[in-house]
């Protein structure tokens, strides 16, 4: 009886436990967690990716000579004209891994996907974009193998050479614009035009004449064919049109929360950038400038304290450290350092700020060169350039109300300030260099490109070099992928600040 009692007992166990297990992957399955997402959503997060970093501001907006820090340490960059690459691995892990890797994933979701086709495109515009900047910043980079380390496991990628990945961009970008499809999909979701495809192909041919112009000093025929398609293409010529990623308070911009936090009272506006303003009687310094009259601490730099009068504004001198910049506040009759001017962060460095990707004052400016080098025949120079300038006094306002710029303003300065033939490229090019002002990357690049603005040396008396040519690798790439970062410098030259890259000439 005993064994009779124990079976049933058994029994009972083993159907009850039965009974749990066939309902046990219902119960345990989160019916509320994501199992997939639409991959329209991670454009976004590479759209959002593409905002710069910090380290652009150390370098590439210090190296053109319009921001600097006075301090060492973490902040050691353009200022001193010496490598810090705490700082220099900033935008190539941001685009690495929140750009190319969410990019290089959506291809790989929807290329088989002819209802997605639209997506697609805009995914591989916003790639080129990426890739554009890193290498214009680093030189050769992994592109062909960059970022597969997910979708195909190419853990350790070998580098490309600018020119070849040059000539793919354009490719890419050609491509990818002309096959955007009116008919097709619209990706309502995307955060860059919402899904507005007109502006896309803008977008697209905008980037296809930056990329045209990059080549004028190595390959001009084909820059000149780049630059005819792109324009005849349609390129962005409206500031409704600009290509930028717009901030709240839920996402800030990354340099502007730098600016109205930590590093409030560490970033000064330069000498060279503020003269030429003021030379100019520009009244964009107004609009960008801020003073903190007789501040003789970062605390006493108060809304109370702040002025926009341009005749108030000094820029700090280059190549000064901590105690260089207060002998050099002294020697200008300063308070203190504190009193050097700054741009103003509670306007276009605000933290809400949008970071522009292209703009339409940047593309009539190289409309301007294009027209001036032969290489369109519609328009005529002066027009573009006056078009540029204009279009970056009306981008300041869309930033901040307080720092619109009247068009009689606009109309007065062009007046005051008439473009001359005789020096085309010059007064383009530095007209570029002022409505890049917080897009480093950009300026840093049309400025090794052109040569304008004519800056002077850094008279840092530790300078590694003259003038910085690129940015370093980060050491955890040399550390991790060091046989193809070694085969890279072997190709193309020192990983140092001094080596040039292939299109700058």
């Amino acid at each position: 009886m005993k064994k009779i009692l124990n079976y049933i007992f058994l029994a009972s166990i083993l159907m009850y436990a039965s009974a749990c297990d066939s309902n046990f992957d219902e119960l345990n399955t989160n019916k509320v967690s994501a199992t997939a997402i639409d991959p329209a959503f991670q454009l976004n997060a590479a759209i959002v990716g593409c905002a710069y970093p910090n380290g652009t501001l150390i370098y590439d907006i210090g190296i053109v000579q319009q921001i600097i820090s006075p301090n060492s340490g973490v902040l050691t960059g353009a200022n001193f004209n010496q490598d810090n690459r705490n700082a220099t691995q900033e935008l190539w892990q941001r685009y690495y891994r929140d750009v190319i890797k969410n990019t290089r994933d959506v291809i790989s979701q929807v290329q088989g996907d002819p209802t997605r086709a639209n997506l697609l495109n805009m995914t591989r515009i916003i790639q080129a974009f990426a890739f554009m900047v890193l290498t214009d910043d680093y030189g050769s980079i992994p592109y062909f193998e960059g970022g597969l380390g997910y979708s195909q496991q190419v853990f350790f990628p070998t580098y490309d050479s600018q020119e070849v990945i040059y000539e793919d961009i354009i490719k890419e970008l050609t491509e990818a614009t002309a096959a955007l499809n009116l008919s097709g999909k619209i990706e309502t979701a995307d955060i860059l035009y919402g899904g507005n495809l007109n502006k896309w192909k803008s977008f697209g041919n905008s980037l296809l004449l930056r990329a045209g112009m990059r080549l004028s000093a190595v390959n001009a025929t084909k820059a000149q064919q780049v630059v005819q398609a792109a324009f005849q293409g349609g390129v962005i010529l409206s500031n409704a049109d600009n290509a930028k990623i717009n901030h709240d308070a839920n996402y800030l911009n990354t340099i502007g929360n730098l600016l109205n936090s930590t590093e409030a009272s560490n970033f000064y506006l330069t000498a060279p950038f503020v003269d030429y303003l003021k030379s100019k009687n520009d009244p964009r310094l107004s609009a960008i400038a801020i003073t903190y009259v007789d501040a003789k601490s970062g605390p006493e730099q108060t809304v109370a304290a702040g002025t926009y009068d341009a005749s108030v504004h000094v820029g700090m001198p280059l190549g000064n450290d901590n105690a260089g910049a207060v002998q050099a506040a002294a020697n200008l009759g300063l308070t203190s350092f504190y009193e050097f001017a700054q741009a103003d962060r509670r306007r276009l460095a605000k933290n809400t700020a949008p970071n522009f990707l292209v703009t339409a004052s940047q593309n009539n400016l190289l409309l301007a060169e294009a027209r001036q080098r032969g290489w369109i025949s519609s328009g005529d120079v002066e027009s573009y350039y006056n078009a540029g300038v204009k279009a970056h006094m009306e981008q300041l306002g869309t930033v901040d109300a307080a720092s619109s710029i009247a068009p009689a303003a606009a109309d007065a300065y062009l007046a005051a300030n008439p473009f001359d033939a005789s020096k085309a490229l010059e007064m383009i090019n530095t007209q570029y260099w002022v409505s890049s002002f917080m897009n480093g990357p950009e300026a840093f690049a049309n400025f090794r490109r052109s040569g304008f603005p004519m800056l002077t040396t850094n008279p840092f008396p530790g300078k590694e070099v003259d003038f910085i040519n690129r940015i370093t690798y980060p050491n955890s790439e040399i550390s991790v992928n060091s046989e193809n970062v070694q085969a890279a410098i072997s190709a193309s030259g020192a990983d140092n600040l001094a080596t040039k890259v292939w299109w700058d000439k």
